[in-house]
């Protein structure tokens, strides 16, 4: 099953990070900028992903960040997703918007029914409603997971997802959707395959979301932004250091920018840098 995958990539590694690979064109050092942006791009995360493979056990790809690189874009996607899966890693891909329930089944179709874009797991937002979540549910099933997410790490989430509906915060109706949805779908690990993510920067969210969906997997994102750090992400696991995942992305993938190198290095800075992530998050984690 997918998310014992995941769950055992990091039971072995004892490390419970993801490495987001979005990066902005100035997060490319200048010596591999040789080619087009596209070509750029795609050096940049195969020799991220060659260097971390026996570090970090999840990479993440975002469908937009390359689709808007233009035409060469997406089958340059299709071809680093499948040389994740080769590296061993757990493949998760941020889908494209959903802003119908067509868009929703055609996503489903096209990424979990097809060969196109391999990958473990994908993350979308369910804020049309249920039907967003619906046409993944099958592929679920037959081994797929889905990460929705309930609380987004963006500054401003806050002004919606943190709103009162009845008794319930939107983004608690958001998670009480997907557990519903969720049901009878358990891997051997004990969790769903229908999965949520999480803010770094909302701890008494996470923590709330850990003690009453006890079986969700958590994806928590933005622990690179201001209000995020490694002490909020540890609420989101079990007290066997398990159930969760930590995305993190230009503070490894451009860890050289941040120590004010040329970049010739990046690839060392890097690794120091999920190195560090790893250790931060063994503070206040123990991975059993």
């Amino acid at each position: 099953m997918a998310i014992d995958k995941l769950h055992d990539k990091i039971r072995r590694m004892k490390n419970p990070s993801m490495l987001d690979l979005t990066a902005p064109q100035d997060a490319i050092p200048a010596h591999i900028q040789q080619g087009s942006a596209i070509e750029n791009y795609a050096l940049f995360c195969r020799e991220l992903m060659q260097a971390l493979k026996e570090t970090i056990p999840a990479v993440r790809f975002r469908f937009d960040a390359f689709a808007l690189l233009g035409g060469a874009g997406l089958s340059t996607l299709s071809a680093l997703l499948k040389e994740a899966q080769e590296l061993g890693y757990y493949v998760l891909l941020d889908a494209p918007g959903i802003l119908t329930p067509d868009d929703a089944q055609m996503t489903a179709d096209v990424i979990f029914g097809g060969e196109t874009y391999p990958c473990d797991g994908l993350l979308i937002s369910p804020y049309i409603g249920s039907d967003a979540v619906k046409p993944f549910i099958p592929y679920c099933k037959a081994d797929k997971d889905l990460f929705v997410v309930v609380r987004s790490a963006n500054k401003s989430a806050l002004e919606l997802q943190d709103l009162m509906t009845g008794t319930r915060l939107v983004h608690t109706a958001a998670m009480d959707m997907i557990s519903r949805l969720g049901e009878n779908l358990f891997g051997k690990s004990g969790y769903s395959r229908v999965c949520a993510a999480v803010s770094a920067g909302a701890p008494n969210s996470i923590r709330s979301i850990r003690s009453s969906y006890k079986y969700t997997y958590l994806l928590v994102d933005g622990l690179e932004y201001p209000s995020g750090n490694h002490k909020n992400c540890s609420y989101a696991f079990d007290r066997f250091g398990y159930g969760a995942v930590v995305s993190a992305g230009t503070s490894v993938t451009a860890a050289w920018k941040e120590n004010g190198t040329d970049g010739t290095d990046y690839i060392a800075q890097a690794v120091e840098a999920a190195d560090r992530m790893k250790k931060n998050l063994l503070r206040y984690v123990t991975i059993f």
